[in-house]
């Protein structure tokens, strides 16, 4: 028996790739398996033009391609290559199409007399291959996206670090002469006991410039969240005294009053005694700017259901309602800048917040509008008494001492030499060297008691003096207290890791100093 040839009928509808064929007015002949399950669609197409079957979907752009490759085919009788389709498939919901992308070839079958007998129309549904290839798109323009993010963020870094390096050593520079000039009024105060006029403007200024430089640096710490503190239980009503009549003496100038109403009994706190010092310093400072010739200013500290409220309250220029939440901001001022604008940065009041925000706490400001006063109120929760006290290291008790030997180590030459007089009135016997390797040399012997040391010393740096210190045999005994304009957190850390007793800030007041020598 011949061969049986194949089926072409059969060997069509098993055609893996979906195919559909056309007459020349492209109506709808014959069509595959693999085409009605690519487009969801029946038998029942058969014998109606494909653009009814398939009109426009919504979210198609492909007919006018379609026809013209069509049309194109019966024209010429060659097979035609249609770019990527994009073509919706009716989903069998009314008016819904599911989005699908194609990649069709139509293919001309030619008669006997050369003329177009019919159109198979090829296409492969290849909208998987065009989403992975727009997934890995969006994912290498993510990547770009992230490594240009990495790349802005490491230039931001080093923006922010040369930023602190700038404030860092900014301050330093700042409060160098700062404390030259701080300690020579202290002494041009000791040689005149009856007092100048002055004397009172150098201190009423030099105090501006300290709180002004202090505020600089503060302000950039609490900007990027590296404000520290340093807790123990604290008194705050021994805090809000003192601070209260540090500053009373400028509340003086021009006939301002300072009232100040305190609870009998102490307020116990767990926290930064010198950052809540500088909490009610920076809302005085402020209510001192803003209060005219004459004018009045509160200080009110209370405990109220296991909150403590210090309010400060002055009758100065007030402010728009509006207004309170933006003075907290940084570089924010109550008045706007101009020639008889008060001095100060605008950053008291935001490291204020940060402190207080440190602690658990809240301040905020209200005044019932420009001309009618301010009042800025600080709560924070009062200590647990039940709660243990973290344990305080213990430190060796030594015997006051009347007369020191004082070695300092200051390369600014004007302050080595006014606190060598200054110490020297008070009975102390000083050197002072300029350099660190000085400083060395002069420690070699057991000369001295106390050695109060700069950082920032022109050829090694104050840390490497006091590890030299301590190495010697005699060197534990030695009192080593490190005096810089450099006072960060690292700074103190640093200085502590060195070998120093104590970290004190430029510029340091005699009072402190001596406090500080009289009981270690």
């Amino acid at each position: 028996m011949p061969p049986t040839g194949p089926d072409f009928r059969r060997l069509f509808d098993a055609t893996l790739s979906p195919l559909l064929v056309l007459s020349p007015d492209f109506t709808i002949v014959e069509v595959n398996r693999a085409y009605l399950a690519a487009t969801h669609t029946g038998r029942a197409i058969v014998g109606r033009p494909i653009f009814e079957v398939f009109p426009d979907a919504p979210s198609g752009d492909s007919v006018a391609e379609l026809r013209r490759s069509l049309e194109t085919v019966v024209a010429t009788g060659r097979t035609d290559v249609m770019a990527l389709q994009r073509y919706g498939i009716p989903t069998g919901d009314e008016g819904t199409f599911a989005e699908r992308y194609w990649s069709p070839v139509n293919t001309p079958v030619i008669g006997a007399d050369g003329q177009v007998t019919h159109i198979i129309h090829r296409v492969e549904d290849v909208t998987e291959f065009v989403r992975a290839r727009e997934i890995r798109e969006v994912n290498e323009q993510l990547s770009q996206a992230n490594t240009e993010l990495d790349a802005a963020g490491r230039r931001l870094r080093e923006e922010q670090r040369a930023k602190d390096r700038f404030i860092a050593t900014l301050s330093h520079e700042l409060r160098n002469p700062l404390a030259a000039a701080t300690a020579a009024t202290e002494l041009l105060a000791l040689d005149m006991p009856d007092g100048h006029p002055a004397l009172s403007v150098l201190e009423r200024q030099l105090g501006t410039l300290v709180r002004m430089s202090n505020d600089l640096l503060d302000g950039t710490r609490a900007v990027t969240g590296r404000l520290e503190l340093v807790r123990e239980r604290t008194d705050l009503r021994s805090v809000v005294d003192s601070a209260c009549a540090d500053i009373r003496g400028l509340f003086g100038h021009e006939d301002r009053t300072l009232d100040v109403s305190l609870p009998p009994g102490p307020v116990l706190v767990d926290g930064d005694r010198l950052r809540l010092a500088q909490v009610l310093t920076n809302l005085l400072s402020n209510a001192l700017k803003y209060t005219p010739p004459g004018g009045h200013t509160e200080v009110r500290l209370t405990v109220d259901e296991g909150q403590v409220r210090l309010t400060v309250r002055d009758d100065g220029i007030g402010f728009d309602p509006g207004q309170a939440e933006d003075l907290f901001g940084v570089f924010m001022r109550a008045a706007p800048v101009g020639p008889r604008s008060p001095e100060g940065l605008g950053l008291g009041l935001a490291v204020a917040r940060t402190v207080m925000e440190l602690h658990g706490g809240t301040v905020s400001a209200h005044s019932d509008g420009p001309g009618k006063g301010a009042t800025f109120t600080a709560l924070m929760p009062v200590a647990d008494t039940t709660a243990p006290q973290p344990p305080r290291p213990l430190s060796a008790v030594r015997p006051p001492r009347r007369h020191l030997a004082i070695l300092i180590v200051e390369d600014n030459t004007d302050l080595a030499a006014t606190y060598r007089t200054l110490l020297e009135r008070q009975g102390h016997h000083v050197t002072t060297v300029h350099t660190g390797a000085d400083a060395l040399t002069a420690t070699q012997a057991d000369l001295f008691d106390v050695v109060l040391c700069d950082l920032g010393l022109p050829d090694i740096d104050g840390y490497t003096v006091a590890r030299g210190v301590r190495a010697r045999p005699h060197g534990k005994r030695i009192r080593l207290i490190a005096v810089s304009g450099f006072s960060q957190g690292t700074d103190h850390a640093l200085s502590h890791t060195a070998g120093f007793d104590t970290h004190l800030a430029k510029p340091l007041p005699l009072t402190d100093l001596l406090d500080l020598l009289e009981h270690p």
